[in-house]
């Protein structure tokens, strides 16, 4: 049996896997132990191959259809793998020889088991060896058409950004979905970022955050002990929810917004809940203990059933959600869902924030945040909650920001950047693209 290099055979169960479990995440999968246990070359070129072929799947499947001789209806799943990899590789990726791709994509056909389509896979890459390859540079953006076409994102997709957001800001989400996001990590104490440059990273400034900073070069360090590696939209969204005495984060895991909590409010008393108890307790051992502070409470709960009533005068809701905000580093999101998922995901939202809001005492504040981009779970579940339960009210953001622009945890000129002269301050929205991050969206309800 001839041998197939390491990364495209990671690469390829990847894929498959991705394929079999909806649940599975691209970034998860890529920290996994086998991925791991490659060489630093293989690990990368392994990453490579999956977000590419993620990322490019409906236009390679578009180039595969046109070179395929005849109809064949549906391939089975590892020769459909196996002819997008190839695809990536010939018509992407300019440094891999065209043998190589085409050789190791029969390779792993033939090795898993599907024999019959050897002859096929050979010779539709051939003949896409030979076509022109795709130039990521001139991706298109004249009408949403054309944009969902150079960009390989679903039409249905795209006409909404359009509809929401204008069609150059559709564009800059989607051509930034196409391209690897930085890695964002968070500085835990004031000597880690000297550390870390002298461990060879370089850093840049976070746009909104203080604390945040981008790694333009070097590897993170495998012990992390002086960061956490984190979105900077999922920073200013745990920066912004502000202070409290007792506060409850009701969709908590990976934990990464409970640590900010932690951090701000080192007195406070502070329950972690989520409905998955092996990501609870994974969360628990990230954070570790906390030293000086009253120790973080975890519980297994589901958020639309919390048991607490008036108990906490600051409650996050960073509800589950499409994701749609965060397709740079989980491109599979697009191939996954439908326009009918955003109606479900809001059924279920509206109940998470009723449930935190009845967990409000007078006073308090709920900060309701997702990271998708649609009006659905965002705009459209605040403006039911409110309806269906008086007494509560929306609170505009300048100020909270203003606060936090004077105290030197966001830089100045963040709430000129979120909301620009005019502009309402009730939503808080980051778009992909339009900064170097993730889409967030946040909201404050305040219980009169």
């Amino acid at each position: 049996m001839k041998s197939i290099a390491p990364a495209r055979s990671a690469a390829f169960e990847l894929l498959l896997e991705l394929g079999r479990k909806p649940e599975s995440h691209s970034d998860v999968l890529l920290r996994s132990k086998r991925v791991e246990a490659l060489s630093a070359l293989d690990k990368n070129l392994t990453t490579t191959l999956v977000m590419g072929v993620l990322r490019w799947q409906l236009v390679l499947q578009q180039r595969i259809r046109d070179a395929l001789t005849r109809s064949r209806g549906h391939l089975a799943d590892p020769v459909q793998v196996a002819l997008e990899l190839g695809a990536l590789q010939l018509l992407l990726l300019d440094r891999i020889p065209a043998h190589a791709a085409i050789f190791e994509s029969v390779e792993l056909t033939r090795q898993s088991g599907n024999t019959y389509a050897v002859g096929l896979v050979n010779a539709v890459l051939r003949k896409l060896a030979q076509a022109p390859k795709l130039d990521v540079a001139t991706v298109a953006g004249a009408s949403a058409a054309e944009i969902a076409n150079s960009t390989a994102h679903p039409l249905w997709m795209v006409e909404r950004w359009v509809e929401a957001y204008g069609l150059e800001a559709a564009f800059t989400i989607c051509r930034y979905d196409q391209l690897p996001p930085p890695t964002t990590i968070r500085l835990i104490s004031p000597e880690a970022e000297a550390a870390l440059r002298e461990d060879g990273l370089h850093l840049e400034a976070g746009v909104f955050v203080a604390r945040a900073r981008r790694v333009v070069g070097g590897e993170v360090p495998g012990a992390r002990a002086l960061v956490r590696i984190q979105d900077e939209g999922s920073q200013l969204i745990a920066e912004l929810a502000g202070h409290g005495s007792a506060i409850l984060d009701c969709c908590a895991a990976p934990g990464g917004k409970t640590a900010i909590l932690a951090e701000r409010n080192p007195t406070a008393a502070i329950t972690a809940c989520d409905i998955s108890p092996s990501r609870l307790k994974t969360m628990q051992t990230a954070l570790g203990p906390r030293p000086g502070g009253n120790p973080i409470r975890f519980r297994t709960l589901d958020a639309t059933e919390l048991p607490f009533d008036r108990q906490f005068d600051l409650v996050l809701c960073d509800a589950p959600c499409s994701g749609t905000g965060t397709m740079a580093r989980n491109p599979e999101i697009r191939h996954r869902i439908t326009e009918a998922d955003l109606g479900r995901q809001h059924d279920r939202q509206v109940r998470l924030a009723l449930a935190a809001m009845n967990s409000l005492r007078q006073g308090g504040r709920l900060v309701y945040s997702t990271c998708s981009l649609e009006a659905e779970e965002n705009e459209n579940v605040v403006a039911e909650v409110l309806e269906r339960k008086k007494g509560f009210r929306l609170r505009p953001w300048r100020e909270q920001v203003w606060k936090l622009e004077l105290e030197g945890t966001l830089h100045a000129g963040t709430a000129e950047r979120l909301f620009p002269v005019g502009a309402p301050d009730y939503f808080l929205r980051t778009l992909p693209g339009a900064y170097p991050g993730d889409g967030f969206f946040g909201a404050c309800i305040t219980r009169d």
